[in-house]
């Protein structure tokens, strides 16, 4: 797994800043006042970094900008890092700005100079970030190197805050690895493998091979892999860190490690992205970690079905007709729409076997809602206006894009079949709401739910301001921060 950047916490201390060989940011005010350690590196310098202030001051010198000075004169760091954030900058203009950081360090060791910044976890935690390199099938060249040491007031302090922000960053760094990883490295078996190691970290883990499947009933899940010499599986991940007896919230993500569309076959070009059709599964396993690593005191369960849709002698059909565990028949007209008929099975499962307090299903479900959204942000459909409000709340307050979308009678009748009790589509029109209709069938009354379309989000080809180019962990902060702000107990 890709390790987060080694972090060290230190007490100001201005005597250093003329020796440290790396790189140093200091804290600036829009009006350009220096605090104390950017007064030291301004008389070290000579008076470069408050020249070069100035200038920017006349042009108008805006919140969460970033600017370097290369090889100051009169100190043995390579560049001084000027970010101008104001003492009391909110938390995601401090999570921005820190990404500049992150995307500046390199190899270099950074020296973020915090003494009066209030939000210094928050820039800590931006930079660590953006500060993400999937190398694991590079060959030559080095391996990320150096450190980000934070020097406040009170390192004691920001420690125990930063200690949240560490084990979230290791939660987006886990999805962003599943995410990155070819499909002939990930099987469901690899997978599998990897949720179970965390076993180590407290998490209770158990993999259902397809044996069990079969036992249970899981025949939408089991269909979509049978064309795979992949085992189909579903991973139960507990974290029971909250009172006995509560019931845990519930998440469930579609693990499909590649996806050809099967005998529905996707176009050649752009097949290879479908190696991230497992987005959904490789958010919920980052959660599951980030809440183990922070030892959240709630109840969680995450469960992730994983199989790969292949095309193949033993593929499901156009024109078949599968039971689901629910009991409900499908008709399959369309052997792409195959994460729907995978989590229909795990979500039923969930509930029989967890009564979960609410549950939130994830998935790279369909393309309509990156024509309806964008890569700005993911789907979100729901029965349950509390619950959707406090889930739109999190991803507001983690700046992880989410909007609603709309649910009704009238979408779901363009899911009925002649010959069974459903289809697995409904044709061209609102194909990101008719899939959440699918998926709403399959909800018990009474079951707080959310589906989240994460298909725009999920991967992206150019880099945001918290991560690289490719795998964005989108989903991860704003469920960790929903679970701490809405589960978690004193």
């Amino acid at each position: 797994m890709t390790q987060i950047t080694p972090v060290s916490f230190s007490e100001t201390d201005i005597d250093r800043l003329a020796e440290h060989a790396g790189r140093i940011a200091v804290i600036v005010d829009t009006d350009g006042g220096l605090d104390v350690a950017g007064r030291r590196v301004n008389r070290l310098c000579k008076g470069a970094l408050k020249r070069a202030l100035e200038a920017r001051v006349d042009e108008g010198l805006k919140e969460g900008t970033v600017f370097s000075l290369a090889w100051p004169a009169g100190m043995a760091a390579r560049a001084i890092d000027v970010v101008c954030l104001p003492r009391n900058a909110s938390e995601t203009l401090a999570r921005k700005t820190g990404g500049s950081l992150g995307k500046l360090r390199g190899k270099a060791d950074l020296l973020i100079a915090a003494a009066r910044l209030r939000r210094a976890g928050h820039l800590l935690s931006g930079a660590l970030l953006r500060d993400y390199q999937f190398r694991d099938h590079k060959t030559g060249g080095d391996a990320p190197e150096g450190g980000i040491e934070l020097m406040c007031g009170d390192p004691a302090a920001a420690h125990t805050e930063a200690a949240a922000h560490l084990a979230v960053a290791e939660g987006c760094f886990f999805t962003r690895d599943l995410v990155n990883e070819p499909a002939n490295v990930l099987t469901t078996t690899e997978f599998a493998d990897r949720l179970a190691d965390m076993t180590k970290l407290g998490l209770t883990v158990e993999v259902l091979e397809e044996e069990q499947l079969a036992e249970l009933g899981m025949r939408t899940l089991l269909a979509v892999g049978q064309g795979s010499d992949s085992p189909s599986k579903v991973v139960v991940m507990q974290w029971n860190g909250g009172r006995e007896g509560d019931a845990p919230l519930a998440l469930v993500g579609k693990g499909v490690v590649f996806d050809t569309g099967g005998i529905s076959l996707k176009p050649a070009g752009g097949m290879e992205d479908m190696t991230m059709d497992m987005g959904g599964a490789g958010t919920v396993a980052g959660v599951m970690r980030a809440l183990a690593r922070r030892k959240a005191k709630a109840n969680v369960v995450g469960l992730v079905g994983l199989v790969e849709n292949m095309p193949s002698g033993s593929a499901i059909r156009p024109g078949d007709v599968v039971t689901s565990m629910k009991g409900d028949t499908v008709e399959i007209l369309n052997t792409d729409a195959e994460g729907r008929l995978v989590l229909c099975d795990v979500m039923w499962y969930t509930q029989e076997r967890f009564e979960p307090a609410g549950m939130i299903d994830l998935a790279t479900l369909t393309g309509a809602i990156i024509i309806g959204l964008g890569h700005e942000n993911a789907g979100v459909f729901s029965n349950d206006d509390d619950f959707c409000k406090s889930f739109l709340k999190a991803a507001e307050a983690e700046n992880e894009g989410a909007w609603r979308m709309p649910l009704g009678q009238a979408y779901d009748d363009m899911l009925k079949s002649p010959i069974a009790d459903m289809k697995n589509i409904g044709g061209r029109p609102a194909g990101s709401i008719t899939a959440a209709q699918y998926l709403q069938r399959f909800v018990k009354e009474g079951v707080p739910w959310i589906h989240l379309d994460i298909a725009g989000v999920a991967s992206l080809k150019s880099e945001t301001a918290l991560s690289p180019k490719g795998a964005t962990g989108w989903g991860v902060r704003a469920l960790d921060r929903l679970v701490a702000d809405q589960y978690e107990t004193e």
